[in-house]
């Protein structure tokens, strides 16, 4: 769990991942599902240098936390997460958005069931609905492209250890910085199978998704 990231787009006066969600924290909302589930054996959070808030939060006793320096990028945070695990290449790993706190048990079942039967490895995501535009400088509609095919990545993505190692670690000496997951494994030449998500496994970037996270879970019994 990549979870080194400033939040300077939210104008917080702390890391969005630590704010209060449903009685406890963002973060902690996003790793409940993982270690409500037997078969994750290890989670790895990649914090910021100096990060002291973590070690704070009840889940950073749980046995199977433990925490890495992450880097300036996600994607060199989730690099350093997967050079801190010692298993073989091919054990499955999920990467999650700690600024999403909204996944199911349902959607992990889902992505993992589909993930173990492809060569490559799997993401949630969900097909846009909204008709998109392509703005220019001045502000003005440039076009309108065609939305047809076009999905909204989501986490958690899930691949083999060390094939996405490697694309990371390519990417890195490449000087390219991968936005998610599968598109270092894209640059590869692998294409990840897309697995249909809920729009309620949302990522929290503004105030209005805050609210928009504590209604979700509300209505699944979690405390205000």
């Amino acid at each position: 769990m990549p979870a080194a990231g400033s939040g300077l787009r939210f104008a917080a006066d702390l890391p969005k991942q630590y704010l209060p969600l449903a009685g406890r924290t963002i973060i902690e909302c996003a790793l409940q599902p993982f270690l409500a589930d037997g078969r994750c054996v290890q989670l790895v959070v990649a914090l910021a240098a100096g990060d002291a808030r973590f070690a704070q939060l009840p889940a950073a006793g749980n046995p199977r936390v433990s925490v890495v320096t992450g880097g300036a990028q996600r994607s060199d945070s989730v690099l350093a997460a997967l050079l801190s695990i010692a298993a073989a290449d091919d054990e499955w790993v999920l990467v999650h958005d700690a600024a999403r706190p909204c996944v199911t048990r349902a959607e992990i079942d889902a992505l993992l069931a589909a993930a173990k039967m492809d060569p490559v490895g799997a993401l949630l995501a969900q097909p846009l609905a909204d008709t998109l535009k392509r703005g220019a400088a001045d502000g003005r509609v440039r076009e309108t492209p065609a939305r047809d095919a076009l999905w909204r990545a989501q986490t958690p993505q899930a691949f083999r250890l060390g094939p996405l190692r490697t694309a990371l670690t390519a990417a890195r000496a490449a000087g390219r910085v991968p936005t998610d997951e599968a598109q270092a494994m894209e640059w590869q030449g692998q294409l990840p199978l897309l697995v249909s998500g809920s729009a309620l496994n949302l990522k929290i970037t503004e105030v209005t998704d805050l609210a928009l996270a504590a209604m979700v879970l509300a209505q699944r019994g979690a405390s205000p």
